[in-house]
């Protein structure tokens, strides 16, 4: 019996202790999760001030870009409006030159400094339009050169008379092949030519036996001294045997001089900035194989563009 008895608190204590240790275990845990997150948290919050900062760096050089176009473009403009001639024809181009630069100048204030691809492109029209006047320049120093001399020339005799006419006639031919230049540079162009097959569903497929017409997209592109206007633009789409395709009836437009026939057409009110233009051609059948279509305006060709059907 006496065996049996023991003290009231033997055998609690290592219990306790065994508790004690077992919850110190998770707070140490704790703790190094919450020192592994603040490192992690530190290391991002660097990257992303890295990432900020380039960024903003990057921005701020284009901003400097843009600034620097605009007083380029600014300094230019204050040239052209320097620059005169006797010459009715040169003076018309002048003013087209001059229209040009207004333009180019207005679309830089409007473009986003970030948008790097723009300010590049700004930059070559800017160089375009640079080497444009220093050749209105040369040209204008020859004129203003020749009625110097013409003027000095006016007393010598027959002869000379008739040699100062000889180079008035150069100069005034290269003044219209100038003239032509600029003509020339008012005809529509385009660019970006798409051909997609759209079946019965208006959905978009390569499959012949599916297609019920070839949808032709591409764009005019911009041009400030080109007519305005309402304007046609035609197709032309040729088959895997190298055949025009047409309708029922036989269509005919007129491109310099020439009759074309054409397989089908699209009236498009151009006004000088570039404007996307589609236009669709149905077939009762397609088969497989390579089509080629042509695009034209009563000016010239558009541009060409190939599509495989399977």
């Amino acid at each position: 019996m006496e065996e049996n008895k023991r003290p009231v608190g033997s055998g609690t204590t290592p219990e306790w202790t065994s508790q004690n240790s077992k919850s110190d275990n998770p707070n140490k845990g704790l703790k190094v999760t919450v020192i592994v997150l603040a490192v992690v948290a530190v290391v991002l919050a660097g990257v992303f001030a890295y990432v900020w900062i380039d960024r903003q760096k990057m921005i701020d050089d284009l901003t400097i870009d843009k600034q620097n176009l605009t007083n380029e473009l600014v300094e230019l403009q204050g040239e052209y409006a320097q620059l005169s001639s006797n010459n009715d024809s040169l003076n018309v181009q002048l003013d087209r030159e001059r229209e040009k630069v207004s333009q180019l100048l207005d679309r830089i204030k409007k473009t986003d400094a970030a948008n790097r691809s723009k300010i590049r492109q700004y930059e070559k029209e800017l160089g375009t339009l640079r080497s444009i006047m220093k050749h209105y320049i040369f040209q204008i120093d020859s004129l203003n050169t020749l009625n110097i001399a013409l003027r000095k020339d006016a007393e010598l005799a027959r002869a000379e008379a008739a040699k100062s006419a000889e180079r008035y006639q150069e100069l005034s031919k290269t003044t219209d092949e100038y003239a032509k230049l600029v003509e020339q540079g008012s005809e529509i162009k385009g660019r970006g030519i798409n051909i997609v097959g759209i079946n019965a569903s208006n959905k978009e497929t390569d499959r012949s036996s599916r297609i019920k017409k070839l949808r032709t997209c591409l764009s005019l592109i911009e041009n400030s001294i080109a007519p305005k206007g309402p304007m046609r633009v035609y197709i032309r789409v040729k088959g895997p045997d190298g055949i025009l395709m047409t309708s029922d009836q036989q269509r005919i437009f007129e491109m310099n001089g020439e009759q074309l026939v054409y397989s089908e057409s699209r009236e498009v009110d151009y006004q000088g900035a570039e404007v996307e233009v589609c236009i669709y051609f149905a077939s009762e059948q397609f088969t497989k194989g390579v089509y080629t279509v042509e695009a034209y305006t009563s000016s010239g060709l558009l541009g060409t563009g190939d599509i495989l059907l399977r």
